[in-house]
């Protein structure tokens, strides 16, 4: 790796991290210039600390979120600057590929090959506005959400109506109307945007991100000298913080941080019954 390259990943661990040049530097020669794991063993020497916004972030783009008749679909289109980003034939793209989207329940493959309205497909528009703009453009990813729950969804600090570098759908299930539910589904979507979970709760945590944590946590404390007697005791209650700081229903409710997303679900309920059947949250360039 050239001494360029070098200063510019150690410029971008800083960043990430917040950890000073020497550890960096150190991390960066260790792991052969690979950001994550570089972050994982400044992490295992207690140096950098656990946050959300460690994923590796390179990509520039616009998140755009259609909907009708309670259907929702959301894209994320890359490009590689922020001024590609703002450029009206792209953002202009990116709205008539989320009607598609919509129309094709989020199956990208299926909105790749559907039609615009000049009558040429998404693939072979993309490769045109590509052409014109020159500059790398990439459709990454989508997701869909039918009628047969409650949904709503979010874009924050869009540039236009639902079009942004952050969007939110919620579903949730429940007896009330929609109407009834305005209040509520919009402070959870707002809720997701800035709390960025990763699951919905314990049980649907991926296992292995588990064990990627309680590993780094366990590393961690043997290198701080702590006794080893007491690690697997305090290991447990940092997890146990870890799990109820990504999982939605455990976290601790922005509005009121006294409670937990869950009992806000509850009193919002009432009699009846209130559950987060699936979100989805998509942040332009996070992890990649």
């Amino acid at each position: 790796m050239s001494q360029e390259n070098s200063l510019k990943k150690i410029k971008e661990l800083r960043e990430v991290t917040g950890v000073g040049f020497k550890d960096c530097k150190s991390a960066i020669d260790e792991s052969n210039g690979d950001i994550e794991k570089a972050i994982i063993l400044l992490r295992k020497k207690g140096i950098a600390k656990a946050t959300k916004r460690m994923s590796r972030v390179a990509a520039e783009g616009l998140i755009y979120i259609t909907e009708k008749d309670n259907k929702y679909s959301i894209i994320e289109i890359n490009s590689e600057t922020d001024f590609v980003a703002k450029n009206k034939d792209f953002i202009n793209f990116g709205k008539e590929v989320s009607i598609n989207t919509l129309a094709m329940n989020g199956e990208l493959n299926k909105v790749l090959n559907s039609k615009m309205i000049n009558e040429k497909t998404v693939d072979d528009n993309l490769i045109d506005l590509i052409a014109k703009i020159g500059e790398k453009i990439t459709i990454r990813r989508s997701a869909f959400v039918n009628n047969e729950t409650v949904n709503f969804s979010y874009v924050h600090s869009s540039i236009e109506n639902n079009v942004g570098k952050l969007g939110v759908i919620i579903s949730l299930k429940t007896k009330k109307k929609k109407e009834d539910l305005l209040d509520l589904g919009k402070q959870l979507s707002m809720h997701i945007a800035a709390s960025s979970p990763i699951a919905l709760d314990k049980e649907s945590l991926d296992k292995s991100v588990i064990n990627k944590e309680k590993e780094i946590i366990v590393e961690e404390l043997k290198n701080s000298g702590k006794d080893t007697k007491i690690i697997d005791k305090i290991a447990v209650g940092k997890l146990n913080k870890f799990i109820a700081d990504n999982t939605l229903l455990n976290q601790e409710w922005i509005i009121d941080p006294k409670k937990k997303v869950q009992e806000i679900l509850k009193e919002f309920a009432g009699k009846d019954k209130i559950e987060i059947e699936k979100f989805i949250r998509f942040k332009v360039g996070e992890g990649l």
